[in-house]
């Protein structure tokens, strides 16, 4: 073996101990880097574990809170139905009570007339006269049947009106604000 070959074996020597170590450096190096890595994956999970524990306690908590004030909603209105429901109840009865001393002549219904109207051809005096008791306008008892009649359109319209009271009433536990109070 020549120097040289000497030589050139020991530049190949020193070129192959600085690959294993260069190789062994990236490797200690990629080892390293991938422990880091593994420790910062576990970092981040832990973090996205805790956020997705918060995220569902806050929806949890406001699930419990919906539901607190529907079932508050669901009570009051069921408080206000027993309520007008009661009113028309009572309002029917009371209906009921009118018609039935109409019928037996209990109570009569009667409308004022008018003096001055001189086109209804009336020619009751305007000063009411000494024959009677009441000292008030005259007055003209109108027909049991009709009567009855008048009696059942005003029952309607006062079911009307507390079924109206009821909507609104409605309308303003579920959306408060969009009708005014009178």
């Amino acid at each position: 073996m020549t120097p040289v070959q000497k030589l050139a074996g020991l530049a190949v020597l020193i070129l192959v101990l600085m690959a294993g170590a260069a190789g062994a450096a990236w490797q200690v190096q990629d080892w390293r880097m991938g422990k880091r890595l593994a420790e910062q994956l576990a970092e981040q999970g832990a973090e996205h574990q805790r956020d997705l524990d918060t995220i569902t306690g806050e929806a949890w908590r406001q699930q419990n809170a919906e539901q607190d004030k529907r079932l508050s909603l669901e009570q009051q209105l069921a408080g206000q139905d027993q309520q007008h429901t009661r009113e028309l109840s009572n309002e029917q009865r009371k209906q009921a009570a009118l018609r039935d001393r109409l019928a037996t002549s209990d109570v009569r219904l009667s409308v004022l007339l008018d003096s001055t109207d001189s086109v209804s051809g009336c020619d009751v005096p305007a000063a009411p006269g000494a024959i009677g008791v009441v000292h008030a306008a005259r007055r003209a008892q109108l027909d049991p049947a009709h009567a009855q009649r008048i009696i059942a359109i005003t029952d309607s319209g006062d079911q009307g009106l507390i079924a109206l009271r009821a909507c609104q009433a409605y309308v303003r536990a579920v959306a408060p604000g969009v009708l005014s109070t009178p």
